[in-house]
């Protein structure tokens, strides 16, 4: 029977006791392929809409890191919208302005999480949107070292409490002249950091699961209007946002790069 948005199946059957928790609380099947199972006290359990996905581990993500021969660009492609350059115009006077993002990882509620921002809405560039922490570059700095610093300024982040895991491909953001290279953290041991948002570029701090954004049903699509001209956007639907753009496109090298593991 197919499944329906919004609509949970209620299953009158005694869970397995090897699916019971020992507390006998809610617990969560873990077998990848199969519908999210999340069981109540009584043995019943409900059926969500969301595909089972694999938990990665610090190791899985380091390793996705590091793949040899992985196809970047066409793992950034998957939520690029269409039309639009990927490169700068070779007839474009002067250069990119250079900025570095930070992919902050942490542990929290079990889980791999990472954290972005809806910029305030009177900002000189992108305005509103969903982003990275993360701006321009500085002279004698690395782009880690951007990202870093950033990122600190933005949420308040410290420094000390981050282990770098690598970086992701660099990316060209047409609109804003802006060539972005992500930079991929774990924070202080896996804990959850005590998030202090700048009053001056953020409105909003998100948090979302790791595990979410590899479902299919977080990515949607729609055509918008923009600059006169339509474009095909797909963005990831994240606490009630559209994530899309260069935000978007960099999420989907994550996913694309820890999918290719397994």
């Amino acid at each position: 029977m197919p499944a329906k948005a919004g609509i949970h199946i209620l299953l009158q059957e005694k869970m397995d006791s090897r699916l019971r928790g020992n507390d006998g609380k809610m617990g969560l099947l873990k077998n990848r392929g199969l519908p999210k199972l999340l069981f109540a006290k009584n043995g019943r359990f409900q059926v969500s809409l969301f595909v089972m996905q694999k938990q990665y581990t610090l190791t899985d993500i380091k390793q996705a890191l590091d793949l040899p021969n992985f196809d970047a660009v066409a793992a950034q492609q998957k939520m690029t919208p269409v039309p639009r350059g990927a490169r700068r115009p070779t007839g474009k006077p002067g250069r990119p302005r250079l900025g570095g993002v930070l992919t902050l990882l942490y542990c929290h509620q079990k889980q791999i999480y990472l954290v972005l921002t809806r910029r305030r809405d009177d900002l000189n560039d992108h305005a509103g949107q969903i982003s990275f922490p993360g701006g321009k570059h500085e002279n004698g700095e690395t782009f880690v070292e951007t990202a870093v610093r950033e990122a600190h300024e933005e949420i308040g982040v410290h420094p000390g409490q981050l282990t770098i895991l690598g970086q992701l491909t660099p990316l060209y953001i047409p609109p804003s002249d802006f060539e972005v290279h992500p930079t991929v953290a774990w924070y202080a041991n896996g804990q959850r950091p005590n998030f202090t948002p700048s009053d001056d570029e953020v409105a909003e701090i998100l948090e979302t699961p790791l595990s979410y954004l590899l479902d299919p049903a977080a990515r949607r699509e729609e055509t918008w209007t923009l600059h006169g001209y339509e474009v095909r956007i797909p963005f990831f639907i994240i606490e009630g946002h559209k994530v899309w753009g260069a935000t978007a496109m960099i999420l989907s090298e994550l996913v694309e790069r820890l999918k290719s593991i397994n």
